[in-house]
């Protein structure tokens, strides 16, 4: 789906910048994910795709340029007032609170949602899409396996209810298979409605999922186009496919 089909963006970054001291890590990059859209973000490492997804969800800040939301600047808004709008991220290494337990950590999602049977469906609907979160509820976070912090970590990120989802990294470190099924569960997210913006070092799992991509490369964005298209790409596959 292209961005000019029938909605506005939901999410825009207009010459964004971002620097670590004198270092600018992103260097002016424009973006724009339209409402449903699955998006890839994909580049070498140290490329600035965390950096990218840090800015838009307000945990790092912009030197510049700007980020809107649903037509809305938010560059000077903090990070949960950004969550409170629908903005949530699920971070490298997943985040999770590893001395609490599994259902401590979902709730932990729905902190700022006061709507609380709405909470308890959204529950039961992440466990349709995560039976094994459901068996591990009273397990302590930190004594799961890597694939399962993974599955509460998007469990938590969605039971904020989330209109765009920024996933960073969602298949690192994780054996095939539990891959296999966390991308199914990324799919079904997507298939609701939510707009996903996604960085994975695996590029071409990414691009088989995606509907666009934008590629990265020291700070700035290089390429952009349909997940088939970036698939077919001579250049793409040597760089990042192994080809």
């Amino acid at each position: 789906m292209s961005t000019t089909d029938n909605a506005a963006p939901i999410l825009q970054l207009r010459d964004t910048r971002v620097a670590y001291g004198a270092i600018e890590a992103v260097k002016g990059i424009s973006l724009e994910l339209a409402p449903g859209e699955l998006v890839s973000l994909i580049g070498a490492n140290g490329a600035g795709k965390t950096t990218t997804l840090n800015a838009i969800a307000g945990t790092l800040g912009t030197a510049g340029g700007q980020i809107l939301y649903d037509g809305q600047a938010i560059d000077k808004l903090p990070a949960h007032k950004r969550l409170r709008q629908g903005l949530a991220l699920v971070p490298e290494g997943r985040g999770i609170f590893t001395r609490l337990t599994v259902e401590e950590n979902l709730r932990m999602g729905a902190y700022c949602r006061r709507d609380d049977e709405a909470v308890e469906a959204d529950m039961e609907r992440i466990f349709g899409m995560l039976p094994r979160v459901r068996e591990r509820l009273q397990q302590v976070a930190g004594t799961l396996s890597g694939g399962e912090q993974q599955m509460v970590a998007i469990g938590r990120a969605l039971l904020s209810r989330p209109r765009l989802l920024l996933l960073d990294e969602p298949s690192m470190g994780l054996a095939p298979l539990v891959v296999e099924k966390i991308f199914e569960v990324i799919a079904s997210v997507a298939a609701e409605g939510v707009t996903v913006l996604l960085v994975e070092q695996n590029a071409t799992l990414a691009l088989e999922f995606s509907s666009r991509a934008y590629v990265m490369e020291s700070g700035a964005i290089t390429l952009s186009g349909s997940g088939a298209d970036l698939l077919a790409d001579p250049k793409v596959r040597a760089a990042y496919l192994g080809e």
